[in-house]
C-alpha cells in the first residue's frame, strides 16, 4: 500500500507483486511493481519499480472499485485484476512462471479472459529435455515413431518410452481413448510407459526424476522395444 500511495494519484499494484498479492505466484524480495497512468505519477523511488499504462487512465482512488475490467481492490490494496495481471506479466516473467500464475488463476475460478499463455508441444519438448539434463539423466530421442503412433521421448536401449501433456490438451473422449491407445501399443512393444505433465516437472521435478531413474535403471525393467 505504502508504495502504491508513494506513486500518485491513479497508482495501483501491477505485474509481479499484483500476481503476489493474488496468491498467484510467491512473493518475492525487490523492488515492488506499481502502475500508474501515462501522464501521472511521481518520479522513479528506491524500491519500487513504476510502470506507466495509458489505459489505467487517471481515476480518483474513492472509484477504483468502478474502474472496469482493468483495476479493483484486494485487502484494501489497489491492484490490477487478475486477467490484468497475467497480460502484465507476459514478457516480463519467464514463461514458466506465467503458466503457473494462470494456473493459479483458473484452479480458483478467476476469468483470465484471452490471455491464456499455452505450453506447446515444442516448449514441453525443450522443458523436458532441460529437465534431463539437470537432473543428469541420459538424453532420449525426441519424436519416435512406434507403430502407428509418434511418442514424445524414447530411451530404446533401455525399453522406456515418455509422453508430456497439459491436461488442457488431454480432455475429451478421443484424447482420453487416443492416450490409452498408445499405452497398450507402447506395452505391447515391449516399452514401458510413462506420462507427465507440465505442471509436474515445473513442481514436482524430484519425484519425476526418481520415478524415472527406477524405470531407466538396467536392473528395472529389461525390456528392450521393437522401435519402429
Amino acid at each position: 500500500m505504502a508504495a502504491v500511495l508513494s506513486c500518485g494519484k491513479g497508482a495501483v499494484l501491477s505485474h509481479g507483486s499484483a500476481a503476489a498479492l493474488w496468491g498467484l505466484l510467491r512473493p518475492v524480495d525487490g523492488p515492488v511493481d506499481v502502475s500508474a497512468p501515462s501522464r501521472n505519477g511521481r518520479a522513479k523511488r528506491r524500491g519500487i519499480r513504476l510502470h506507466r499504462s495509458a489505459s489505467l487512465g487517471a481515476v480518483d482512488r474513492e472509484d477504483v472499485n468502478t474502474r472496469g475490467p482493468l483495476v479493483t481492490v484486494r485487502n484494501r490494496i489497489p491492484v490490477t485484476t487478475v486477467a490484468r495481471t497475467i497480460e502484465d506479466v507476459e514478457g516480463v516473467l519467464p514463461p514458466k512462471l506465467v503458466r503457473r500464475a494462470t494456473r493459479q488463476a483458473e484452479l480458483a475460478g478467476y476469468r483470465v479472459g484471452a490471455t491464456k499463455p499455452r505450453r506447446t508441444r515444442s516448449d514441453l519438448e525443450d522443458d523436458f529435455l532441460s529437465f534431463c539434463e539437470r537432473q543428469a539423466l541420459p538424453r532420449p530421442e525426441v519424436n519416435v515413431k512406434i507403430g502407428r503412433f509418434e511418442i514424445d521421448f524414447v530411451w530404446r536401449d533401455r525399453g522406456v518410452a515418455v509422453e508430456t501433456g497439459d491436461f488442457r490438451y488431454h480432455r475429451g473422449n478421443v484424447a482420453f481413448e487416443d492416450d490409452h491407445a498408445r499405452e497398450l501399443e507402447l506395452r505391447r512393444r515391449g516399452f514401458a510407459a510413462r506420462r507427465y505433465t507440465g505442471q509436474q516437472l515445473d513442481e514436482q521435478p524430484d519425484l519425476v526424476a526418481a520415478d524415472l531413474r527406477e524405470v531407466l535403471a538396467p536392473e528395472g525393467v529389461g525390456a528392450r522395444g521393437e522401435g519402429r
